[in-house]
């Protein structure tokens, strides 16, 4: 049975790439969300095996939206994903919960080699 996955990016470009890749891969995208709100609803809506979290959106950071995932007991695997590559920032999400941390720019190839780590 396939991975499901909900994509978290206020970019539509963004989450059309990662969409691509990841169903490429054999992964079935179950949602995808442009804010915050909607990263919450639908995690907790859709219990996905996996979420790709953008750290910078329109109504919230990603490590909030970890933080809220980690008080409602949301088991999904989370990968960040994000322009911000400063260290502390990385280490804030991993700290929080996230199980990897990939830096735009990326390949389709890159993403599914971390997705596949962690899907495991």
């Amino acid at each position: 049975m396939s991975k499901k996955v909900l994509i978290v990016d206020d970019s539509l470009y963004m989450r059309t790439v990662i969409k691509d890749a990841l169903e490429g891969a054999g992964y079935e995208i179950v949602g995808q969300a442009a804010n915050g709100e909607q990263a919450i609803d639908l995690a907790m809506d859709l219990q996905p095996d996996l979420i790709t979290l953008d750290n910078i959106l329109p109504d919230m950071i990603g490590t909030d939206i970890l933080a809220v995932y980690k008080e409602e007991g949301l088991t999904s695997k989370v990968i960040m994903i994000s322009a911000v590559g400063q260290q502390s920032v990385i280490d804030q999400g991993m700290a929080l919960g996230a199980d990897d941390y990939i830096v735009k720019p990326f390949t389709p190839e890159q993403l599914i080699d971390r997705v596949n780590k962690i899907c495991q």
